[in-house]
């Protein structure tokens, strides 16, 4: 880790961290001019917690102590604030000591005593907890590996911090002080701790905007029309259950009610006598900013920006646009925008629609995500027509748009939608993904309770949409795809399969595997559902064709033993209208409806197998498919009842949570709950508050609510293609979902020096790159390269220069014949085809010749910079590579080198760190892999030493950042071993925080 000279102030220290509560505060080091800050700050903390920091009476701090407290090195000393508005809610620091205790002056003692102060106020906020995190990570950067702290027996809370933390550590208890003490090198405890931490703060801000409980829309005009009063409108058009406010300097002074809405106007936000929890801001650019101050000023919890004019709008607007975020986060506010569309919550005790949309969704039981307001229309549009309405197949639970996304993003609501109760499926469109490796992260852990559906738009154009400054891709989009296939996303390409998949895996319990029973009035619609099943290399059943004149009761009898049967996972139903002699159906009814009470009755029967109905010119089918199905004796759809120990949401605060029980007296009753698969607990959801008060939990514990299925909502698609593609996902993301529960493991190795290879990346670090700015890369001489490889046990082939023919005899009399002569020339590199790589040369008479046939047909020896290698036992070429790429992360990659990976794109590729069981799938995908296992005859290679190098490299590239590229060609894999000819490594200064560093949020 590269150290600025001391007392040079750390910019990378600074960071914006969300808080248990879910506000935000700004985390910065302490500097001189904080004086009067500390002061303040010291003034306003209770005698109490004065006493628990300075085991004493300490009324006031005393110029040597504000000097001592502002004054740091940066690496003995260190001093680090959590800000709010400019001002100081909790201080930490630590000092340097030696083994007895006192002030260390050797720069090789590793122990630091830390000490906190946490303004009363802000007490339970989990400021301590984020403080602790960045303290330790600053120490951990400036040597020191271990933590002290004597605290008082009565501060149980701070004791709390520290034991919380999952750092191992010992306690200790001597003249009536606790001792504690602990190593800073994080653990899997700690770990799980802090992102356990992040999730419930990162969710509990997303909560705070969907769920206001009262809203101000400022620059709502005077005159219909206008974004302003377009979003006021839809919000009391939707039923909005909190209070409202229109707001806008140019209301005349008499104005009291905004008419005809009769809602109260004011002409500046600080004229509103009650909180407000969320702003909706339509005003222009430039008014912004004094717009985004009122609100911090009152204690606004979110703003929601629909004004553009910011980064979509050139350089000066991105500047624009970062001024907004620091200016907003300095309030602990979390924004949504600028340049938003609005953001839409279905719950009944809320019912929010802050946005452009011109109608309230129906509640539902999928989480929509855009980054494009566009696209966020087309969504809503192709929902509404597929199943309108509370409760039909195409609700919503709760929908955000966030233009350029300068804060909230699609991370943000993949940590409130994983443990959601109403959210059952979340789709995502994005644009630009900022903090790949976290999304990574977050996405595998949610898809392993619910599916999440993604369409990402600009894939191949290389470079990131208007308004999004992150970086852009530099691997193909073929590569993305896979990467989000290993993290369980399932990917898609248009807004149409959005819809197609969403709506599936919102209404239909997951396939138990691929064998897929086809049936229907069509025989040419059931052959084009049977060819599209083969496509997607799914097990179709020869079909069932029904006669034309097939009634409702013959598709029921037809499905009901079908579903019944062993050999099928799911079934797809084909529907053409009736034909025939005579009315199948009562004059009373339509053919649709008819035929979709069957299919219901039948498929309620089976709930554990999925349906799909394909149909052409049956939209009343499709329509009564997708409606709640009517009340009956045997499926009652009432509303819920709110809990007996719980009164009905007064309007007033926000609720605890968006999808807390709707009084009776609510008129839209929630969706049909979950009668295939009953795996959440019956009574009232738990609210967030409650849930943040739980431990961190994994991934796959049986408290976070999974995939609900109701057989009598049944997707319908008006083409075969459609409904099987969506079907395929389903079917995939079913295997993934059963491998995921059974998890591989990231091996570890004896032999890996981990420690040694860090001090050697240092040392090249500051040879090769003094004045490099971070992140540019650098070639790794060769022999430091393979020095580094040896760290983590990869070994390659000693590679002789050989610039004369006299050279090259004395390097391949060292290695020992026989051996290969090489081009090392750019244009020739790894060209056997073109004669550059001369094989198996047993003495130096034929090594003498081909030297001389090489130089004179190739070029000269300058050109060609010749080398010797010793030959290996023969076996198939193949390539293994990792990079960090600036929009993917952290990839492995590998394939058969040559024409396979350059000609033919056949890599397969990895998220790092790869596991044994995904190194084990890495190798087998790739469509040249039967050469590796004895294709035709041939004898199969040692795949399990090929897999131990890539687990290697993936531990290589995974514990130290700064490796940055990694490619070993060829690696020739032999019946037994392998061995590595070629070997590059390149080296950048890694950036100062990732996402295994302590939470904070990211700055676009």
């Amino acid at each position: 880790m590269q150290k600025p000279p001391d007392h040079a102030y750390p910019t990378h220290w600074e960071a914006d961290v969300v808080l248990r509560d879910g506000g935000t505060a700004r985390i910065r080091p302490i500097t001189p001019d904080d004086a009067e800050r500390l002061v303040s700050f010291y003034e306003q903390v209770s005698d109490e917690s004065k006493y628990y920091r300075f085991f004493a009476p300490y009324p006031r701090l005393s110029d040597r102590d504000v000097h001592r407290f502002t004054h740091h090195d940066y690496v003995d000393r260190v001093g680090l604030a959590a800000t709010v508005g400019g001002e100081f809610i909790a201080t930490v620091r630590y000092d340097r000591i030696n083994d007895q205790g006192l002030p260390a002056k050797n720069p090789e003692d590793d122990q630091a005593e830390v000490a906190f102060l946490v303004q009363d106020a802000h007490q339970g906020r989990g400021v301590a907890s984020a403080l602790l995190e960045h303290i330790a990570a600053v120490a951990r950067e400036r040597g020191i590996r271990r933590f002290a702290a004597e605290v008082l027996p009565a501060n149980s809370k701070m004791i709390k911090v520290f034991t919380d933390a999952g750092y191992t550590h010992k306690r200790t208890f001597e003249d009536g002080v606790v001792r504690l003490e602990f190593g800073l090198e994080p653990t899997e405890q700690s770990m799980a701790v802090m992102r356990g931490r992040e999730q419930r703060a990162e969710a509990r801000s997303v909560q705070r905007l969907l769920a206001p409980g009262s809203v101000a829309v400022i620059g709502a005009g005077r005159a219909p029309g206008g974004v302003g009063r377009t979003a006021l409108r839809s919000l009391l058009d939707s039923g909005f259950t909190g209070r409202v406010h229109a707001v806008n300097h140019a209301f005349p002074e008499d104005l009291q009610r905004l008419r005809p809405e009769e809602v109260p106007a004011v002409r500046a936000l600080r004229e509103i006598p009650d909180p407000v929890d969320l702003a909706v801001i339509a005003v222009p650019a430039d008014s912004v900013p004094d717009v985004v101050r009122d609100c911090g000023e009152h204690g606004v919890q979110g703003v929601l920006i629909l004004s553009s004019g910011y980064a979509e709008a050139g350089p000066e607007g991105r500047e624009r646009q970062r001024a907004l975020l620091r200016q907003a986060r300095s309030y602990g506010m979390r924004l949504i925008g600028p340049n938003a569309f609005g953001l839409i919550n279905t719950a009944p005790d809320v019912r929010l629609n802050a946005s452009l949309a011109p109608r309230m969704p129906g509640a539902g039981h999928i989480g929509l995500f855009t980054q494009s307001g566009a696209i966020g229309i087309a969504l809503l549009s192709g929902l509404h027509a597929r199943g309108p309405g509370d409760g039909g197949i195409a609700g919503i639970s709760a929908f955000v748009s966030a233009g350029n996304r300068a804060d909230v993003s699609g991370n943000d609501l993949l940590q409130y939608w994983y443990d959601d109760p109403d959210t059952d499926v979340v789709i995502l469109y994005l644009e630009s993904i900022g903090n790949p490796r976290k999304f990574a992260r977050l996405a595998r852990r949610t898809a392993a309770v619910k599916p999440v559906v993604v369409a990402k738009g600009a894939r191949h154009n290389g470079t990131a949409p208007p308004g999004h400054a992150v970086p852009t891709v530099r691997v193909p989009d073929s590569t993305v795809a896979a990467l989000m296939r290993q993290a369980g996303v399932i990917r898609v390409d248009t807004v149409t399969e959005l819809i197609d998949a969403g709506l599936l895996l919102a209404s239909q319990p997951l396939p138990a595997g691929p064998r897929i029973a086809i049936l229907g009035n069509s025989e040419s619609l059931a052959l084009l559902a049977y060819d599209a099943c083969l496509t997607e290399r799914l097990h179709p059943q020869s079909p069932r064709v029904l006669p034309s004149a097939a009634t409702p009761d013959d598709f029921r009898a037809a499905l009901a033993e079908a579903l019944s049967g062993d050999g099928c996972d799911a079934v797809v139903v084909t529907a053409i209208p009736w034909v025939g002699e005579g009315a199948a159906v009562s004059p009373a009814e339509s053919e649709g409806a008819a035929l979709a009470a069957a299919l219901r009755t039948a498929a309620e029967a089976h709930p554990e197998k999925p349906v799909t109905v394909v149909h052409l010119a049956m939209d009343d089918l499709a329509e009564t498919l997708a409606a709640p199905a009517p009340a009956s004796p045997q499926s009652p759809q009432q509303p819920k009842a709110p809990a007996p120990d719980k009164p009905a949401r007064p309007a007033g605060p926000a609720p605890a949570r968006p999808a807390d029980p709707p009084p009776a007296s609510t008129p839209p009753a929630p969706p049909p709950s979950n009668r295939a698969r009953p795996l959440i607990p019956p009574g009232p959801p738990p609210t967030l508050a409650a849930r943040q008060q739980a431990p961190a939990r994994d991934a796959d514990a049986a408290t976070v609510p999974r995939h609900r299925a109701d057989p009598l909502r049944i997707p319908a698609y008006p083409a075969a293609e459609r409904a099987v593609r969506s079907l395929a996902e389903a079917v995939r993301y079913a295997a993934w979902r059963r491998e995921a529960a059974e998890p591989g493991r990231v091996p570890e190795y004896d032999d890996i020096q981990e420690a040694a290879a860090g001090a050697d990346i240092d040392r090249l670090l500051d040879r090769l790159t003094p004045d490099a700015p971070t992140g540019r890369s650098v070639p790794v001489p060769a022999q430091d390269a393979e020095a580094l490889l040896a760290r983590y046990g990869i070994h390659t082939r000693p590679v002789l220069p050989a610039p004369d023919p006299d050279t090259a005899v004395r390097a391949a009399a060292r290695l020992g014949y026989p051996v290969a002569l090489k081009t090392t020339a750019p244009h020739l590199r790894h060209r056997a085809d073109l004669g550059g790589v001369r094989l198996d040369i047993a003495g130096e008479a034929e090594l003498r010749r081909t030297y001389a046939e090489l130089t004179d047909f190739l070029g000269s020896p300058e050109e060609l910079r010749p080398v010797v290698q010793s030959m290996v036992p023969r076996g198939v070429d193949t390539v293994i590579r990792a990079a960090i790429d600036p929009a993917a992360g952290a990839v492995l990659s590998f394939g058969l080198a040559g024409a396979p990976s350059q000609l033919l794109g056949d890599i397969a590729h990895r998220l790092i760190p790869a596991t044994d069981r995904e190194v084990d799938e890495q190798i087998r995908s790739i469509r040249a892999a039967p050469l590796l296992f004895g294709w035709r005859g041939s004898q199969p290679v040692d795949t399990a030493a090929l897999a131990e190098v890539l687990l290697r490299v993936s531990r290589l590239v995974d514990d130290h950042p700064e490796v940055v590229g990694v490619d070993l060609e060829p690696v020739v894999v032999a019946a037994h071993g392998l061995s590595v000819l070629g070997a590059t490594v390149r080296l950048a200064r890694a950036p100062a925080t990732t996402d295994l560093g302590p939470r904070r949020l990211p700055v676009y």
